[in-house]
This record gives C-alpha cells, structure tokens and sequence, in this order.
C-alpha cells in the first residue's frame, strides 16, 4: 500500500480539509489565582463562536462555546469558576482581618481586658499582618464596640458579634486546609487563656469560632482542650 492511501492518510486529508475553529471575544478582565502559574496573574474573560472549516477557512457555525478564562501569562483556559478563589494578596487581606475579628471577639467575651490578655492579643494580630497593632488600641475596639452594641463585657456570644465572626470567618474558610482552620481557633484559644481558664463566655465565643470556621463541635472541644496544654 502506498504512503498515505491507507486509512491514517484518510484521516490526515480529512483533517486538512475540515475542521473546527473557535473565535474567541474578550469579555472582561481582572486579577486571579491562576492555577497554572501558581500566582496572581491577570486573566480575560472569554466567550467563543465555534465554526465549521472547510481548507481553513470557516463557512458554518457550529454554536458558541464557553465563557473561559484565559491566563494572561500562560494563556491557558479556565472554567469561570477559577475566579472564586482569592488571589494571594486578598487571601492574606482575609486572614489577617479573620484573627483580628476573633480576637476582638474572644476579648470581648473575657469581660474587662486584662494587661496579659491585651498582649498575647496584640502579638497574635501582629503576626497576622496588622504590624502596627497595639494593646491599647485593641482595648479602645473592644470598649467602642461594645458602647456602639450595648453589649455587656463576659456576657456568652450574642447575635450581633456571632454575625461579625461568621462574616469574617465563612468566605474564608473554603480556602484553608484543616490546619489552618485549626490554627486559627488556637489563637483565639491562646488568647482567652492569656488570664486564666476560660470563662462560660469565653468558650461560647470560640464555639461560634469553630462553627464558623465549619470544625465539628467533637473537635472544637479537642482542641480547646489541647490549648490548655503547655507544649
């Protein structure tokens, strides 16, 4: 049989001869996680009209296609639903306001702040990227909110402060792994232990913490046992 005659040839002229191109139309742009580069890169949205070629030139549609997300960088398409997850820097924007809720929280439900709660607080929200934060300003948070609440220092966590932890706490938590979740409950935990055993109050707190951070209540209980532990 003579190059090409068989069936692959069949096929090779086939493919010269049809085919299928797709136009694609920029629809909007932004800033996302691209998951090929493993950074924050911009991207276009596209959507695409398929057609029909004949000798590589199209002569019918064939319907449209998409939306995709192209990767300016890499070029690489994605499904939409790449764009939910956070680019690093707003990651970071959430985790650092996250601990900084539930530090406030867990002062709040400690009653009047003492000098060593107000410090391992301070540290902790620190860490977490507020670099200017001190102890008095966190104290002049925790007295404000509850002036502007009506709020009653130690009192068990109420609907107003459960709202700004779940706020805070339930966009984030799809993008943590288990030891990050957990993580961030410890420091709540480390800080209402900085005075003294947990207060009643204390503890409601950082229940309403693990739920919004969707850590079964089996393992909140664990865990705030095991912040009672020195290491």
């Amino acid at each position: 049989m003579l190059p090409g005659r068989g069936r692959n040839g069949q096929a090779a002229r086939a493919a010269r001869l049809l085919g299928t191109r797709t136009a694609w139309t920029p629809v909007g742009d932004g800033e996302f996680f691209c998951p090929g580069c493993g950074g924050d890169r911009n991207y276009q949205r596209l959507t695409g009209r398929r057609r029909f070629t004949l000798l590589g030139m199209p002569v019918l549609p064939r319907g449209e296609t998409g939306p995709v997300v192209e990767c300016a960088a890499c070029k690489r398409h994605f499904g939409t639903d790449v764009l939910d997850h956070p680019t690093t820097t707003r990651f970071s924007a959430m985790l650092r306001d996250a601990v900084h809720t539930v530090a406030l929280a867990v002062l709040a439900a400690g009653g009047i702040c003492s000098r060593t709660s107000l410090e391992a607080a301070a540290a902790t929200v620190r860490a977490a990227g507020f670099d200017d934060c001190t102890e008095d300003q966190l104290g002049a948070l925790v007295e404000a909110l509850a002036a502007d609440t009506g709020r009653v220092f130690g009192e068990p966590c109420g609907a107003g402060l459960a709202i700004e932890l779940h706020e805070a706490l339930d966009p984030l938590a799809p993008h943590l792994a288990p030891a990050g979740r957990e993580s961030i409950l410890l420091q709540g935990a480390r800080i209402a232990l900085a005075d003294g055993p947990y207060t009643p109050a204390e503890r409601d707190a950082l229940a309403t913490v693990g739920a919004a951070l969707t850590i079964c209540a089996d393992d909140v209980t664990r865990l705030l046992a095991a912040a009672r532990t020195p290491s």
